[in-house]
């Protein structure tokens, strides 16, 4: 008899303590489940989350910023209409000015015409004057240079610029993937705690009936009793956790009103696998970030900008010295009756003393060529530094998940015994509820070195400029020009 009677405790016992499969939240219980895998919520988050635009909208400016910041090639018209009364001799005249100008920025050349009639004090008539004029920058700006050096500087800032835009979406899309992965461990910690509760409320069932036989004493159902309300609260925090995890996941996606329509949906995550196939390999990664990637393009873009600035602004030093080659025609009404015709050249010098501003300006941006060329040794030996770091942390997680699959078997098998030595009255009650959080502890254990292995993962793709590469980046919206009417 006694021994049939132990053989139903440890069936019971089995049956209270054995894991179960996964199973959604109790609270979401008779709603329909969707599952998001990684790669969809990757393709819903880049085409719904307005972040994503945001960043993506700076590059539409950048076509702009030559026409900005270089000097115009407009031609410019200028008209000037005067009406003169002349007192002492009583008669009235028109005074006309009319010139057409235009720039060629890349020369520097200038060339305009300009007419104007004027009413003569000495004569009846109007006098007129027409000048065609070429103006050739030869010392500041010779031919052009200042402006074709201030043309590569600004080229230079729209690629840097355009580096810096992949590389803002890179670390978004960074921080949306680790958003996933921290939404999937809330979801893996919220099944073990529910399975863990549910299997302790049995126990706990269990516990009142052995003691209803006069099996259990009094102690043990309490002590069982204490179990389950821990259990309960670890599961209220870990569902609480989840809770918010899916909060960023859901607003990354904007569910419920474009990428998700379906209002109701309970949305699941599944284990991700995406980036598990990267091989880490130090040195070669490290010598190709270092060739090829991003971060060094950006600091050699901007190593090479600041020599072009100091370049312009040497140029800025020097006097403005230009010759002006002009031909005019000087004549009577607006014919040009009696009229005269004069070419002529000259050289006009403008000097400041002593050129202040300027000087400044040379010297800083000497300091600031310096300053860039250490800022690309720093950044050399920090992230050679924070690679390191990261391979190394990559290779003691996976270390440590291998040994927590380890600790979960053990911690099993441990349970089994205590379960059957319980029964027999080897081990106490206590003995036996450590066994059984050790398991809960070791599945948690084995979920965290899972989630930041694949974070770690990720933050070496960020670091090494591959996680996202530029054509890989859906290009932005044009702005739609207004078809307001103008005020």
């Amino acid at each position: 008899m006694k021994y049939i009677l132990r053989t139903i405790i440890i069936g019971i016992l089995c049956v209270a303590l054995a894991a179960t499969a996964p199973h959604a939240n109790a609270q979401n219980e008779g709603k329909q489940s969707r599952v998001i895998s990684l790669e969809e919520f990757i393709r819903l988050a880049t085409e719904h989350d307005t972040a994503f635009e945001k960043i993506l909208i700076d590059e539409l400016s950048l076509q702009y910023l030559k026409d900005i910041n270089l000097p115009a090639r407009d031609i410019i018209l200028a008209i000037k209409e005067e009406y003169d009364m002349i007192l002492n001799q009583e008669r009235e005249e028109e005074e006309t000015s009319i010139s057409l100008s235009k720039l060629f920025p890349y020369t520097g050349t200038e060339i305009s015409a300009a007419y104007e009639t004027t009413p003569s004090y000495t004569a009846s008539q109007n006098s007129s004057d027409a000048t065609l004029s070429i103006t050739q920058p030869i010392a500041r700006n010779a031919f052009g240079r200042a402006t074709r050096l201030h043309d590569k500087i600004i080229g230079l800032e729209i690629d840097v610029a355009k580096h810096q835009i992949v590389e803002a979406y890179e670390d978004y899309l960074a921080t949306i993937v680790t958003a996933y992965y921290t939404w999937w461990e809330a979801y893996q910690n919220m099944l073990i705690s529910e399975s863990s509760y549910t299997e302790n409320l049995k126990l706990l069932d269990n516990m009142k009936e052995r003691q209803k036989s006069k099996i259990a004493l009094p102690i043990d159902v309490n002590k069982t009793h204490l179990q389950v309300l821990a259990k309960k609260e670890k599961l209220i925090a870990l569902r609480d956790a989840y809770d918010e995890a899916c909060t960023v996941i859901t607003t990354a996606m904007r569910y419920d009103t474009e990428a998700l329509p379906h209002r109701g949906e309970v949305l699941l995550p599944v284990e991700p696998h995406q980036y598990e196939r990267v091989n880490v390999l130090f040195d070669e990664d490290f010598k190709k970030l270092t060739d090829e990637g991003r971060t060094f393009q950006v600091l050699k873009l901007l190593e090479e900008k600041s020599s072009l600035d100091v370049a312009k602004n040497a140029d800025d030093l020097l006097p403005s010295i230009d010759l002006v080659f002009a031909y005019n025609i000087k004549g009577g009404d607006y014919t040009f009756k009696d009229g005269e015709n004069m070419f002529y050249g000259a050289i006009s010098i403008e000097y400041p003393f002593p050129d202040q501003v300027d000087r400044a300006e040379y010297e800083t941006s000497k300091i600031t060529e310096k300053k860039t060329k250490l800022s690309t040794d720093n950044v050399y030996h920090q992230l050679y530094r924070d690679l390191r770091n990261v391979s190394f942390a990559i290779t003691r997680e996976k270390n440590l998940l291998a040994i927590a699959d380890e600790k979960i078997a053990l911690a099993q098998d441990v349970l089994d015994a205590e379960i059957e030595n319980y029964t027999y009255g080897k081990v106490t009650l206590n003995d036996y509820i450590a066994a059984v959080n050790n398991v809960d502890t070791q599945s948690f254990n084995k979920i965290t070195r899972a989630t930041q292995l694949k974070k770690l993962t990720i933050e070496w793709l960020r670091l090494t400029d591959r996680l996202i590469a530029r054509n890989e980046i859906r290009e932005p919206k044009a702005a739609t020009p207004s078809t307001a009417p103008v005020a």
